[in-house]
């Protein structure tokens, strides 16, 4: 395991914010770089029959790692070998098997486990470095369970469409070679670097869990059925996700069903109801979420005045721009930009 005390300050009080990217590449590469993926490597230990681990919900991994309440903690656990049970806080219980990788998107606690074990081990336990009670007598014990965890830490959460799209529990068994074998290819690296404990292999750690993140939300779109809904579904849509594509790149444009089902050659009582049936909500009020995301960032990143950033959002009336940022964001522009993170 990871030391606590050196290698926790460092990927999880320090994180790396990737340059904004809003305006350019495809509509998923935008998104990616939006959320500002970053990551810590927690530990990679071995666990021996009965043992357990709880893990919390996000808003209490959000105090523990002192991040921002805008910031999704989303867990992962990858299994090397043997096996775990997974309860989620929901009562849903899976079964982890060697080469399958588990990543709680929603943020939902939940606890790890393998046999009865008459003690839980909290994850602050495991940040604060406590020994691992369940280590197995012989290190490599094949009957003992092999785990490599760690949390990706997803950026400017509040209205973003990838999101509310993602499963609430994202389960892939990475050793599928032929399906998975980008994402097998990076977990091959990160653990190598890992067990390496070289110059700079913390720095080197994170990027990789940078990508091993956007790898795992690019082999579920992947495995997406063709006729698949929701934000993803629309991506795979090859009407739809030209609409949104052209509403990404220019959110400053007056647009409207008319003109966004003209894009597609569409008739607009088609185009709107396709785009609903898809994406879950209509044309007009995914514009709109667009935009106050887009203005939440700027709001917060940019020392551009409100008045402006109401404009570039598409915005020729403030008191517009402010009732529509109030309604989706619960505050004033001003207030948004003013608030502590």
């Amino acid at each position: 395991m990871f030391d606590m005390d050196e290698k926790m300050h460092k990927s999880t009080t320090y994180f790396s914010k990737p340059v904004s990217s809003i305006e350019s590449g495809d509509v998923l590469s935008q998104i990616l770089n939006s959320i500002g993926i970053t990551g810590s490597l927690l530990l990679k230990d071995e666990y021996c029959s009965p043992w357990a681990v709880s893990v919390p919900q996000s808003s209490y991994l959000n105090a523990l790692l002192n991040t921002s309440r805008n910031i999704r903690v989303a867990t992962f656990h990858w299994v090397e070998r043997g096996q775990f049970h997974l309860k989620l806080d929901d009562g849903q219980d899976l079964v982890i098997e060697q080469g399958e990788m588990v990543v709680c998107f929603s943020g939902q606690g939940h606890t790890l486990s393998q046999g009865k074990s008459p003690r839980v081990t909290s994850f602050k336990e495991i940040m604060a470095g406590t020994e691992n009670l369940y280590q197995p007598d012989v290190v490599g014990d094949e009957s003992s369970t092999l785990l490599v965890c760690g949390v990706f830490l997803l950026h400017d959460i509040l209205l973003n469409p990838l999101l509310s799209t993602l499963p609430e529990v994202l389960k892939l068994n990475v050793m599928e070679q032929d399906k998975y074998s980008r994402l097998q290819g990076v977990i091959q690296l990160m653990v190598k670097e890992f067990n390496a404990e070289s110059v700079g292999n913390s720095f080197v750690i994170e990027r990789y869990l940078e990508i091993l993140c956007a790898e795992i939300i690019r082999a579920h779109i992947d495995s997406l059925p063709e006729q698949a809904t929701g934000w993803l579904g629309a991506l795979k849509d090859p009407l739809i996700g030209r609409t949104i594509e052209a509403i990404h790149s220019a959110p400053e444009v007056n647009w409207s069903v008319n003109e966004l089902a003209s894009k597609v050659a569409m008739s607009p009582s088609r185009f709107a109801a396709r785009f609903v049936a898809i994406v879950g909500e209509s044309p007009m009020i995914y514009v709109t979420k667009w935009r106050m995301y887009i203005a939440s960032r700027c709001l917060k990143e940019t020392g551009q005045n409100i008045e402006q950033i109401a404009n570039d959002v598409g915005y020729e009336s403030m008191a517009s721009f402010s009732r529509a940022f109030k309604r989706h964001m619960g505050v004033s522009p001003g207030i948004w930009r003013s608030a502590k993170e």
